[in-house]
């Protein structure tokens, strides 16, 4: 499949090729028309050369979505892609390495999705929790269920309480699984006792630390082009204090959702000792120690 690649070069769109899934994905302003005849071009192409190959282009599972404000993309509807005369109408969802993304990023289908499987497993475990040692069933509930509440939650960064909440009370259900806590106690107790950081702290954990690795030649350049370390205008105290530059953003539009955004600002918040962590280990250990003091002070 290595050939594709230059096929979409030369039409300059941006892709990603998985193992067996490849997308192809530009930025547009509403009346740049030129944009949806490029890509239009570029899906014949594509579908010669895999022709060509003896290989199959199936209109059926082929998908497009488009993100933006809801009347920006009723706009776009008028200008539907078509392949082999197929008009592929735009789907409200997308799967993509697991996470469901939404035309509005706002991901409370993805949500949803977790809550629903989380559910499912954690009800299963507590049928079994009697006869589970301690131990044991602390593995189930982080095999099926942390680890779903942990995947890719980045993305959830700066998301709205109420959007977090469904998944805060899967994480007190599970507590109450392991600890045997009744529905009337308060949870945070039986929480802090397992050394659980809430949804909220979780997800700035995870962001603290791809911005640590970003910072240190550990992550992704693309990802490494996203902060700016803060240079002030003339001497101040600030200026060693490993700051980063926070962008000016249109709240309006979402703008506080971009890791561009939220990465900068936690880590200003953070105190100094922890930026100059000098191991990866090291910046892990302070940071879920402040983390924790922080949700349950």
């Amino acid at each position: 499949m290595s050939p594709l690649g230059n096929i979409i070069r030369k039409h300059s769109i941006n892709f990603h090729c998985y193992a067996d899934d490849t997308q192809l994905y530009l930025s547009m302003e509403p009346d740049e028309n030129n944009q949806l005849i490029k890509l239009q071009a570029c899906l014949q192409d594509i579908k010669a050369w895999m022709s060509h190959n003896f290989l199959l282009l199936n209109s059926d599972k082929t998908e497009v979505i488009v993100f933006g404000p809801k009347n920006i993309r009723d706009m776009m509807s008028n200008h539907i892609v078509t392949l082999d005369g197929i008009s592929l109408a735009s789907s409200t969802t997308a799967r993509n390495l697991g996470v469901i993304f939404d035309q509005d990023l706002s991901f409370k289908s993805h949500i949803k999705q977790i809550s629903r499987t989380a559910f499912f497993h954690l009800r299963n475990i507590a049928k079994i929790r009697s006869i589970l040692s301690q131990s044991d069933a602390e593995k189930l509930v982080h095999a099926f269920v942390t680890s779903r509440l942990d995947y890719c939650n980045s993305l959830l960064s700066g998301c709205p309480s109420n959007s977090l909440k469904s998944l805060q009370l899967i994480q007190n259900a599970a507590a109450r699984v392991l600890t045997g806590t009744s529905k009337r106690d308060h949870i945070s107790p039986s929480l802090a006792s397992l050394h659980w950081l809430p949804i909220k702290f979780r997800i700035e954990f995870k962001t603290l630390l791809l911005t640590y690795k970003a910072l240190n030649g550990q992550a992704p350049s693309y990802i490494e082009d996203l902060i700016a370390p803060y240079h002030p205008s003339r001497p101040l105290r600030s200026q060693n204090a490993g700051l980063l530059v926070v962008p000016r953003i249109s709240k309006s539009r979402m703008g506080g959702r971009a890791f561009s955004y939220q990465a900068p600002l936690l880590w200003n918040q953070l105190p100094v000792q922890i930026r100059e962590a000098d191991t990866l280990s090291t910046f892990k250990s302070k940071l879920k120690t402040f983390l924790f003091n922080k949700a349950y002070s």
